[in-house]
């Protein structure tokens, strides 16, 4: 039996009843709400309990009744790592009391049975209060005593100095305190990044030529004034000789095909190695540190499979699965086959080794300075496993993040997100008209997944040539990016390829013609083009300003034309609001009445709004409610900056 009063439930943020942790970067708020109640009319008092990990003792903070039983209260996270909350609430009687005296004397009624019944409370605090107000409190226990002294007793038992002291040093007779939740917190980057995809293999600056590590440093100054701060790199490691694909895919190679990055392992070597012609160690190390001097990550591929000559198949056939005739069974995704790679199997007797390898793999990079992690479909290999890894990698390297690539099912999605991992990729990629964008959205930004799912939003990939951008032209790959670089904190594209618009499709697929994948490209780097002067503009603006560097603060607008795209987007603070009016049709110019939200409209009444558009310079004021709006795909999109 509990001898407890106080009911409390219903606590938010958390997921699934506790069972994982939510997620915030170090100096976000976590605002907690909870229904907080007890039997008749006394008053409740709650607190929220919290602390880091490396902390002893919980830190509290009174919460605050909105109303309707429900409490509430803010607490910043300040560190790196798990923080554990909790609500502890009771009764106050001593707050009780004096609210009940406090009626009475409106009342007009004789109190002087409750002043003596006070004396405890005033007891309690005298253990509590500092020695100034020792003094006051034994001169109130005299004053309550003395017939004499009624009136002033009366007075100081409903003074605010006494209400102060009893809210300050409360008693917590038979507090209830509710199970501990956890957040983790990750650095700013988990919430706020911008990724470019190129194969470094392709990044020689001779047609024909094998590119290396030091290419790519050759191509860090561009990265860096296009405002990327993440590139990442497909797999560097060798790629296996049997059974390597061709060129769009083919499943017998050809003479000096250089085969799929994603088949890792031969004679030279597996996941521990780098492939010969990319360079050495020390040219990656090179490369790392040179990127990170220009405020760039670079970030490596883990792809947990093998090809049939990767080393681990003759060294460790008990972390893989054989047919019953004898032969290796290759990778399959129906109808999709992947004739170069095999599966590690998962399920094995041997699955400890296995697990403790694949982790030995992940620290090598990590020690050598790799703190960004792409994971190439994690949603076919088990969820604990994740769960085990990263929080392996993360007891003692709390900055390295790790990036989701699976395009599967939503409850696979969110399971992978639940289970560890930092950001994941999503379906904005084929989210392409306006009903789509925002239902999308409201998913992720009003239900539960805006406190553990960190979407990057990524146009296109290697993988996915979306049908939308298949001979596209010019303004849908601004449309795109734009919609990307403003919806979401975390975005990627593939990066030549998008820049260029390369979108020559294999006939009725979602993938490209003469795939990167399969055959290295040779790129001309010096062009510039509309597109990269606006990618370049719209990153230096996601670094400027700190409504785009978050996703969950997001309001739509009415928009009288369901080609125009409008939303109103803020920072925490409130200091930074944007408004973003995007035209979706890439052929045609697209006008309609857009509805201002209350939020930017009401402090202003009277002098109107200003918006300063920060692509074009140009400034207006808006004095109504409605407001016309017209774009152009020649420029298809407005940022407006609210001052």
């Amino acid at each position: 039996m509990r001898q407890q009063r106080v009911v409390i439930e219903n606590i938010s943020p958390q997921v699934q009843c506790g069972a994982f942790f939510i997620k915030r970067v170090v100096g976000e708020a976590v605002t907690v709400h909870a229904d907080i109640l007890g039997d008749g009319h006394d008053i409740i008092q709650a607190e929220l309990q919290f602390k880091h990990q490396n902390e002893k003792v919980f830190q509290t903070l009174r919460m605050k009744e909105l109303g309707n039983d429900v409490y509430t209260v803010d607490f910043k996270v300040l560190k790196q790592g798990v923080y554990t909350y909790k609500i502890r609430a009771w009764v106050d009687h001593a707050l009780n009391w004096q609210h009940g005296i406090e009626a009475k004397l409106k009342d007009k009624q004789h109190v002087k049975s409750e002043l003596l019944d006070g004396l405890q409370y005033l007891g309690f605090l005298q253990k509590k209060a500092s020695a100034k107000d020792k003094t006051y409190l034994k001169r109130l226990e005299q004053i309550f005593q003395l017939d004499e002294e009624y009136n002033k007793a009366t007075e100081e038992a409903i003074s605010k100095r006494l209400h102060a002291l009893f809210t300050e040093f409360p008693s917590r007779l038979l507090a209830n305190t509710s199970k501990e939740l956890s957040v983790y917190v990750d650095r700013k980057k988990a919430n706020f990044s911008t990724w470019y995809e190129f194969f470094p293999r392709s990044a020689a600056d001779k047609e024909g030529a094998h590119g290396t590590f030091k290419d790519c440093e050759r191509l860090l100054p561009r990265i860096e004034k296009m405002g990327f701060d993440v590139i990442y790199l497909p797999p560097i490691h060798p790629i296996g000789e049997v059974n390597r694909k061709g060129k769009n895919n083919v499943t017998n190679a050809e003479e000096g095909d250089a085969g799929v990055p994603w088949a890792i392992g031969s004679k030279e070597g597996g996941h521990k190695s780098i492939h010969p012609e990319l360079g050495t160690q020390e040219d990656l190390e090179s490369l790392i540190q040179k990127a990170n001097k220009l405020h760039i990550e670079i970030a490596l591929d883990l792809a947990f499979q093998a090809a049939p000559d990767h080393p681990y198949i003759k060294e460790h056939p008990e972390w893989f699965r054989k047919r019953p005739d004898g032969t290796m069974q290759y990778a399959e995704n129906p109808p999709k086959k992947y004739q170069d790679i095999v599966n590690f199997y998962f399920d094995a007797d041997a699955y400890k080794s296995l697990w403790q390898e694949l982790l030995e793999v992940t620290m090598q990079w990590v020690e050598l300075g790799i703190h960004i992690f792409r994971v190439d479909n994690p949603h076919t290999k088990p969820y604990y496993f994740w769960n085990w890894l990263i929080s392996e990698v993360k007891k003692k390297n709390p900055d390295v993040l790790f990036l989701a690539e699976a395009f599967s099912r939503p409850k696979v999605m969110q399971q992978l997100a639940k289970q560890g991992f930092s950001q994941s990729y999503t379906y904005f990629t084929w989210r392409v008209d306006k009903h789509e964008i925002t239902e999308y959205m409201h998913e992720l930004t009003q239900s539960e997944m805006k406190e553990y799912y960190r979407p990057n939003f990524w146009p296109n990939t290697p993988d996915i040539n979306p049908y939308h951008l298949q001979g596209a032209n010019e303004a849908m790959h601004i449309i795109r990016y734009a919609l990307a670089a403003t919806l979401s904190g975390n975005l990627g594209i593939y990066g030549p390829v998008y820049e260029y618009m390369v979108s020559e499709p294999m006939q009725g697929k979602e993938e490209y013609l003469n795939s990167e994948k399969y055959e290295i490209r040779f790129w001309d780097w010096t062009i510039e083009n509309k597109i990269t002067h606006l990618i370049s503009r719209l990153n230096f603006l996601r670094k400027e300003h700190s409504a785009l560097q978050q996703t969950n603060n997001i309001r739509f607008c009415e928009v009288q034309n369901p080609q125009l795209l409008a939303f109103f987007k803020w920072d925490n603070a409130y200091t930074d609001k944007l408004l973003v009016v995007i035209n979706l049709d890439s052929n045609y110019s697209q006008q309609g009445m857009l509805q201002l939200p209350s939020e930017i409209l009401n402090p202003y009444e009277g002098n109107g709004v200003e918006l300063h558009d920060l692509i074009t310079d140009n400034h207006y004021n808006w004095t109504d409610e409605w407001n016309f709006v017209e774009l152009h795909p020649t420029l298809p999109f407005h940022l407006f900056h609210i001052k």
